[in-house]
């Protein structure tokens, strides 16, 4: 066995989730086995034992294989800081910037870094799971890359595309994808799998027939609509699939909507909390409405503060903590609730004045903080994860918060993380919802947060069991794409 790349005719197909499941799936076969993104576009990211900086999703696809995460896994990750700059990470570290006009052209030596980082793998590993990024159709951006078909073609990797039927036009979407591909690129795509179905599968197979006649390529099979079954996203606030309403009220949280919002994953665990209604939000009467609100972290604080203030939210966070109702902020969103910010680097803005919530004065440097510290609030033990260039220096004495500071209904701290441990996440938000005013309680015969990521790991690689062809599965990893297979016209231009 060797490796295989999950391709998707979209961004959010369930590349992430098919890579997990079959990770998890091989894993239980005694299969060796390691995922690998060559480039993540994300700013939702998670530091490794050896403090390197990868995507949440490879993070959580190494745990679906059961190995340790590390930097070969997610060799480039970008980061994006506005519309038109990324930060770039290469294994696991701040590698400098990468500008719009850069991206088809200015990635050869991270190209390299990625091609070494699958080798490597590749010696220590059985198998290396590959997922690809956004469409391998994009083809306005075919000459540089080396995450889609670029990989692939580099190392004859078998391609698998997913293909979101949720969405509508999958069919399409499908044939589309394989027709605007060079003939040499066809050549490596050995076939379709069908994401997201709810319904009679036998309603779908004359398309899938006809899907397989018009390609070449079979279909591996069509997976379910699995409720309840999420990943650490690529996207910042994916966690919108968590939300749910709470019969009989329950306790409200609103997440503020940042348009650089990083590492928002810290709220699954508390939208996962029975009797929690999480909501993302844009909206200021949202947040005054709110039993808690949380501004998450931020890839680009002072921009996003700006952005708060513009939509009047700021006015909104700061009647609430006058009112006694709680708010948190993590990373960016507890400098934004400091006196005063101090950003030469990340925006170039110079100082600029904070909420004045909290009793701090951030100072942004040049060197990123990768840390993974522990430690405990109110006799329960956190462990917790840092990502930041700015760092809080209290003015004035406050009650300690998790290596930051809380004033009243106020909190903050910059350690993401900090929710999954349940102890911790059920004691605070039992004190948010007291000083909320909300009778809320855990629920006492509640699963954990690392038990239900666990659930929803082996509930992929269940599927992936059930609905895919295995055995073809199995034949590709061997033995790669089958040769002859047939290519589709008009192909690239």
């Amino acid at each position: 066995m060797s490796g295989l790349l999950v391709a998707g005719t979209t961004s959010d197909a369930g590349k992430s989730l098919v890579t997990a499941g079959i990770c998890r799936w091989l894993a239980r076969q005694g299969v060796r086995v390691a995922p690998f993104k060559a480039q993540n576009m994300s700013n939702n990211s998670m530091v490794c034992a050896d403090g390197a900086e990868i995507g949440r999703a490879q993070w959580v696809q190494a745990r679906a294989a059961g190995v340790e995460p590390e930097a070969a896994m997610n060799p480039v990750l970008l980061k994006p800081g506005s519309d038109r700059r990324s930060h770039v990470v290469a294994l696991g570290k701040p590698f400098g910037t990468l500008e719009a006009g850069e991206y088809a052209t200015g990635r050869a030596g991270l190209a390299e870094i990625a091609f070494g980082a699958f080798e490597d793998l590749s010696a220590r590993y059985d198998v290396v799971v590959c997922e690809g990024a956004g469409s391998p159709a994009e083809i306005n951006l075919r000459g540089g890359d080396y995450v889609n078909m670029g990989l692939a073609r580099r190392f004859g990797l078998p391609v698998l595309v997913v293909g979101d039927i949720d969405r509508g036009g999958v069919l399409a979407a499908m044939f589309g994808t394989l027709a605007l591909l060079s003939a040499e690129d066809q050549a490596l795509v050995a076939g379709w799998v069908v994401n997201k179905f709810r319904g009679d599968v036998g309603l779908l197979r004359p398309g899938l027939d006809s899907l397989e006649k018009v390609t070449g390529r079979p279909v591996l099979g069509v997976l379910p609509w699995l409720d309840r079954v999420w990943i650490d996203s690529e996207d910042a606030l994916a966690v919108a699939g968590w939300r749910r309403e709470v019969p009989g009220g329950g306790l409200g949280v609103a997440v503020v909507r940042f348009p650089r919002a990083s590492n928002a994953t810290d709220v699954d665990a508390l939208a996962a909390e029975p009797g929690v209604t999480v909501t993302l939000t844009a909206d200021p009467d949202v947040v005054a409405a709110a039993d808690v609100v949380v501004l998450p972290g931020s890839r680009a604080t002072v921009a996003d503060l700006a952005w708060l203030r513009e939509r009047g939210l700021d006015t909104a966070v700061t009647a609430r903590a006058a009112a006694g109702r709680p708010v948190l902020g993590v990373c960016g969103g507890y400098q934004m609730l400091t006196e005063s910010i101090v950003d030469d680097i990340e925006s170039g803005a110079g100082e600029v004045p904070g909420l004045g919530l909290l009793p701090g004065r951030v100072t942004f440097a040049a060197e990123k903080v990768l840390d993974r510290p522990a430690g405990t609030w109110r006799g329960h033990p956190v462990a917790a994860y840092e990502i930041h260039h700015g760092s809080v220096t209290a003015t004035t004495p406050a009650e300690s918060f998790l290596d930051g500071q809380c004033a009243g209904p106020v909190w903050g701290t910059m350690w993401h993380g900090a929710f999954e441990n349940d102890a911790f996440r059920r004691a605070w938000l039992t004190e948010a919802a007291a000083q909320a005013g909300v009778g809320w309680a855990p629920a006492p015969d509640a699963p954990g947060f690392g038990e239900l990521r666990e659930e929803m790991l082996d509930k992929l690689a269940d599927a992936v069991g059930e609905h895919l062809d295995t055995a073809a599965l199995r034949t590709l990893l061997e033995r790669g794409a089958p040769a002859g297979l047939p290519f589709v016209p008009p192909g690239a231009p």
